[in-house]
């Protein structure tokens, strides 16, 4: 079929696709032109339910999501080809959803790793306050790293015990946060922060030194060197503490209801929820469960 030479010579010449990538796809193909053979139709006859055919005749043959839906990516890239050069009037991959792989839930840490991760920074320089108040507020609350990142110091509210995160979708919520973790981002707004103002401030908790915003990067890399103190082999990330967060009041009995609400999940179910919950329950749910709730001396 010239129109094969044709998309293979495209992808290579415009696409610089490498041998490895053009192999693949040659694989591909010809493995999805056999199906329909043995359907008696052909790639400009193939319809939409064929397609889907296909990629359930990949699952029984024990491929994975993630091989399958290579599979139809090569597929999908010759009847783009197809449809562009007049071959085909209608794509039936248009409205065609690539198979996707079993979410995998993130790795969590032990209440003792997480102990030993955000009690790690060293003391003894501004930044090692900034940071050990910043783990601290991780993992008490399950912030994600951008709400962490942007948190203003007005969203703080240490007489109540809480902050006002922004999350996705610019959607606000109240978290609770523990007395532990309270106690060090105050200390760190009282005695570290001051130094890495320049001229104005911005108002953002979490400055470096230049007093800017902390970058993802900069948090990650405040994670990896904190996990390296602590003697932990595991990969840590921001969303580890997030996820240890969870994973830890749940283990500890908390109602998984209350933990979705905190963590601000877009679930519509989730949040109408939340909204039927008193805060005086959320925070008294929030002080009985988390392991580090209670504060204690330095």
């Amino acid at each position: 079929m010239d129109a094969v030479r044709e998309f293979f010579a495209a992808l290579q010449t415009e696409r610089g696709a490498s041998p490895h990538t053009l192999a693949a796809y040659r694989r591909d193909l010809a493995g999805f032109t056999a199906f329909l053979k043995r359907r008696r139709r052909s790639v400009v006859t193939a319809r939409v339910g064929d397609l889907s055919d296909y990629i359930e005749d990949l699952r029984r043959r024990g491929l994975g999501a993630r091989s399958a839906a290579r599979h139809l990516s090569a597929v999908r890239g010759f009847y783009r080809f197809l449809l562009a050069s007049g071959e085909i009037c209608r794509d039936p991959t248009e409205h065609l959803e690539s198979p996707r792989p079993p979410r995998r839930l993130p790795r969590t840490l032990s209440i003792e790793d997480t102990g030993s991760l955000v009690e790690s920074p060293d003391l003894s320089a501004p930044e090692g306050l900034r940071d050990r108040a910043m783990l601290e507020l991780l993992y008490a609350s399950g912030l994600r790293a951008s709400e962490c990142l942007t948190l203003r110091i007005e969203d703080l509210n240490i007489t109540a015990g809480y902050v006002t995160a922004t999350g996705k979708g610019s959607r606000q919520r109240l978290v609770p946060v523990g007395a532990q973790a309270l106690r060090w981002v105050e200390r760190y707004v009282s005695t570290s922060r001051p130094g890495f103002v320049r001229r104005s401030d911005p108002g953002i908790l979490f400055l470096n030194r230049y007093g800017r915003l902390l970058s993802r990067q900069s948090l990650w890399s405040v994670i990896k060197r904190a996990a390296r103190r602590a003697g932990l082999r595991s990969a840590v990330s921001p969303h580890t503490l997030r996820h240890s967060f969870a994973s830890h009041l749940l283990e500890r009995g908390a109602d998984l209801r209350s933990v979705q609400a905190m963590l601000g999940h877009a679930d519509i179910a989730t949040t109408q929820i939340y909204t039927h919950l008193p805060s005086s329950a959320v925070r008294a749910m929030y002080r009985k469960f988390h392991p580090r709730a209670i504060s204690k001396a330095s």
